[in-house]
């Protein structure tokens, strides 16, 4: 009997965490669960009781059972961070430490506050750059799926004309008729070299050296690189700001920073970064080594910011400085990139009529 209930909660687990607590828990999901936070604690709730009255608004199962135990640990004496702090997939580093720093210095509200604010910041963030990049991608997609279908059912009967006339045909006839051929003939065999070919790239970014040489890439690009860049930096002086703001030490708040990275490249400067500041360089010295990912321009105000000892707001400045340049990048994008995707369709076009009509004027001279 117990080993059948073993394996009735074994199966159940599964399904739940199929269905529900695997779900992602999103960006938004998290922002409403510190502002609902802030205000309660703000007003004086206490902890126990304002993590109750948010879970009954959550819909997600998943959150709900950790903010649930977050709830009982918070019961029982322990402090609020390390309660989130035992959810690192839910709560990363930076907003552990933040809690922790808040908790220390009895500022619980104002630094939910602040996390509130970076949270908000990081959506926008994200909303702007997924907005601006899914325009070009419904039209690359449809223009490739609607490229497919003519190769495959189109063309071959328009070219099929030109092959039973015996007659000599231009170069790019020739092309287009052994480019239909060749799909029509081992099209199923070109889906599983594309779909193997995608399955063995993702395998390789996962690996340590496959993601750093992809991120690396990306800094490369040219139209890509500069969003990339500045998207980073809007999350590093944001991320400076708010946990400078908490009085988290410097060489504390650039590692914390830098396990939050998601890319790479700054991820591995920035901790590099941290053990220099331990031998005392300015926080100015040791990003100036790097102008790549660190222009004159955030070395210059941080290092007033520095000699000043306002870092904290200086970097506040950068931060909505960079993703007011991210914003406005985004929404130039799609200006850039709908002529480029216009000019591909267009000579895709003007390749497949020259190919069809030049054989019909190469007959019409034969007769």
């Amino acid at each position: 009997m117990a080993e059948e209930q073993k394996k009735a909660n074994k199966q159940k687990k599964k399904k739940q965490g199929f269905l529900g607590p695997r779900k992602r828990i999103t960006l938004v999901q998290r922002l409403f669960f510190v502002q609902q936070l802030e205000i309660m604690v703000r007003t004086g709730f206490s902890l126990a009781k304002a993590l109750e009255t948010i879970n009954l608004q959550v819909e997600h199962e998943g959150f709900r059972k950790t903010i649930q135990e977050m709830r009982e640990d918070v019961e029982k004496g322990t402090p609020l961070s390390k309660a989130a702090g035992k959810h690192p997939k839910t709560f990363s580093e930076t907003f552990v430490s933040m809690l922790e720093a808040g908790e220390a210095s009895g500022k619980l509200d104002e630094v939910l506050r602040r996390l509130s604010i970076q949270l908000k910041k990081s959506h926008e963030l994200r909303a702007k750059v997924k907005n601006a990049l899914t325009y070009p991608a419904i039209v690359t997609i449809a223009m490739v799926a609607i490229g497919i279908a003519m190769v495959i059912f189109v063309l071959p009967n328009i070219t099929s004309l030109y092959t039973d006339a015996q007659a000599d045909l231009p170069l790019p006839t020739r092309v287009l008729i052994g480019l239909t051929d060749f799909m029509s003939t081992y099209l199923i065999y070109v889906i599983i070299a594309v779909a193997l070919v995608i399955f063995l790239l993702a395998r390789y970014l996962k690996t340590v050296k496959g993601k750093r040489q992809y991120h690396a890439l990306l800094l490369k690009i040219p139209i890509v690189s500069p969003i990339i860049k500045k998207v980073n930096l809007a999350n590093f002086t944001r991320s400076l700001s708010s946990l400078l703001k908490t009085d988290i030490p410097i060489v504390e708040t650039f590692l914390i920073i830098s396990r939050a990275s998601k890319n790479v490249i700054y991820k591995d400067y920035l901790k590099q970064s941290a053990e220099e500041l331990k031998k005392g360089i300015s926080v100015r010295e040791t990003l100036e080594k790097n102008p790549d990912l660190f222009p004159p321009l955030i070395t210059q105000i941080i290092n007033i910011g520095e000699e000043s000892g306002t870092l904290d707001t200086t970097s506040e400045d950068m931060a909505n400085f960079y993703e007011e340049e991210v914003s406005n990048t985004m929404e130039n994008l799609a200006a850039v990139i709908e002529p480029v995707l216009m000019l591909v369709i267009g000579v895709a076009v003007g390749a497949v009529a020259l190919a069809v009509i030049m054989p019909i004027y190469s007959l019409v001279g034969q007769i």
